[in-house]
């Protein structure tokens, strides 16, 4: 299944050390039928982006503490196993344990024009969930820059130049 899993530049350069990455929780966001069905109409692609922007959304939480680049990431693999969570979002799913690093088909990233409406939507981020319009609205900022794509073999240069 192919899955977008939420994570920080932190978590970039550790896959990249490491050849795995560790989904907090082991959450991820995927095209699963409840999604499809929360989708009125939509093709693949458009449904994969709105589980790849779930994945985005999610990783602004990551990015609460601060001490982390103020980028979303989105990490795209693909991945045996992987259970749905009728519990959490319509997109949501966990991961039967580590990330391997050939799994990766490709990554998304904030450029650094996104940096301040990223940063802005981390602080509003749980607010928002709780539905204040003003918060959302700062979501949506972030929302409008588009996450510039990678493949897998960029990563370590993408890394180099940050």
């Amino acid at each position: 299944m192919r899955v977008y899993v939420p994570a920080t530049i932190t978590m970039l350069r550790q896959l990249v050390a490491d050849g795995e990455l560790r989904a907090v929780g082991g959450t991820a966001f995927a095209v699963t039928p409840a999604l499809r069905e929360a989708y009125a109409s939509g093709d693949a692609d458009e449904l994969a982006y709105a589980a790849m922007a779930d994945a985005a959304r999610a990783s602004l939480r990551l990015l609460t503490a601060g001490a982390e680049p103020a980028r979303r990431v989105v990490v795209c693999a693909d991945v045996d196993g992987v259970r749905l969570r009728p519990d959490l979002d319509d997109g949501a799913v966990t991961l039967p344990g580590p990330l391997g690093g050939s799994a990766v088909a490709a990554v998304y990233v904030d450029l650094p024009d996104a940096a301040d409406a990223v940063r802005a939507a981390a602080e509003v981020v749980d607010a928002a969930d709780l539905g204040d319009p003003d918060a959302e609205f700062t979501i949506g900022d972030a929302d409008d820059h588009e996450l510039a794509w990678y493949a897998p073999q960029e990563v370590p240069f993408l890394l180099d130049l940050l």
